[in-house]
């Protein structure tokens, strides 16, 4: 009789742990996402354990999201909350991703650095990918103080940011943020590009000025080089750039479709008809391709350039002023035959 106690004893036992297992299996360590693709989950410093619980409703199985939230509730959790941006993969487990927030095992986001023409929108286009609020960035960049910390001024600071691509976490602090940015420019600015640069004349900051008004002129990367070239021979001549997109960045109307008499006399030190030299800064974040067309300037007399009347995107240069009005004629034909005003 006892032996027979004791084995029933056992088989209950077993089953019990049986049935143990399977609930642990099916609450905590089967996939927690329904959904086939990989989904992120954002934490922010406003959220709770009731607000991270809605976000992963939508994506989420019940009872592996009731398997998550009773880790959450007897864990500590509730009570430190980590910032971040998390992976939810479709095979992930409440038991995994529980881990992963517990710990602030975040996932790491590709940021691209957009090539944009102001600070604004620089802001509000990296709030849009980091936990970052656009108006802080915003001010960070225009702030003396903090862009002297990098050697740079409220003109020049853009030039900091090189338009490639690099790795971050969403919850990056700002301070981090300016810290990366000055590091890979540095790295960006390797000893040969230094060295076009000394051989340019020109500082890191006005290659980067000088690559953002080609970048406003053509989107033709095989021409650039010859423009830099061209703007160079200007400036080695002392004589006026005469970029027509620094008027526009001066105006800030972008838009503008023709410049006129009245677009060159506005009074800005961005204004490359009143003024002979670079502008204080930028007039973009340039690209890669600007920036190293400058550096590898084509050699060559020409000093003047019009837009060609093929609507190409190209130019037609110039060594004489006479030559050069010949080619402004046709465009200006041609945009009147558009009825481009």
């Amino acid at each position: 009789m006892a032996n027979i106690i004791k084995k029933h004893y056992l088989v209950t036992a077993a089953i019990c742990v049986g049935i143990i297992i399977v609930l642990a299996l099916f609450y905590f360590l089967s996939p927690l996402s329904k959904a086939k693709e990989t989904h992120y989950l954002y934490i922010d410093t406003d959220d709770t354990v009731d607000s991270v619980c809605q976000k992963l409703t939508p994506i989420a199985k019940s009872h592996s999201l009731s398997g998550l939230m009773t880790l959450v509730r007897h864990s500590g959790y509730a009570d430190n909350l980590h910032t971040g941006r998390y992976e939810v993969t479709p095979s992930i487990s409440a038991f995994s991703l529980f881990r992963n927030l517990k710990n602030g095992r975040q996932t790491p986001l590709t940021l691209t650095i957009p090539s944009v023409r102001t600070t604004d929108r620089l802001a509000a286009e990296l709030s849009r990918k980091l936990m970052l609020d656009s108006a802080e960035i915003a001010e960070a960049l225009t702030t003396d103080s903090i862009c002297q910390r990098y050697g740079l001024n409220t003109n020049t600071m853009i030039s900091m940011f090189i338009p490639n691509s690099y790795e971050f976490y969403w919850n990056v602090s700002l301070d981090n943020f300016l810290d990366r940015m000055k590091k890979e420019c540095d790295a960006f600015w390797t000893t040969e590009r230094q060295q076009k640069a000394d051989e340019a004349g020109l500082t890191r900051e006005e290659v980067v000025t000088l690559a953002s008004i080609i970048d406003e002129e053509t989107a033709n990367n095989a021409e650039k080089p010859m423009i830099a070239g061209m703007y160079l021979n200007r400036l080695h001549q002392n004589m006026p750039l005469q970029a027509d997109p620094t008027v526009k960045f001066a105006l800030k109307q972008f838009e503008l479709r023709r410049i006129y008499n009245k677009h060159l006399a506005f009074d800005s030190p961005f204004n490359t008809y009143r003024n002979t030299g670079l502008p204080p800064g930028p007039i973009r974040i340039p690209t890669v391709a600007g920036i190293d067309a400058v550096l590898n300037h084509a050699k060559h007399n020409y000093v003047y350039m019009c837009a060609k009347e093929d609507f190409s995107g190209t130019h037609n240069f110039a060594a004489t002023y006479a030559e050069h009005m010949a080619n402004a004629a046709k465009y200006a034909k041609a945009l009147n035959e558009r009825g481009i005003r």
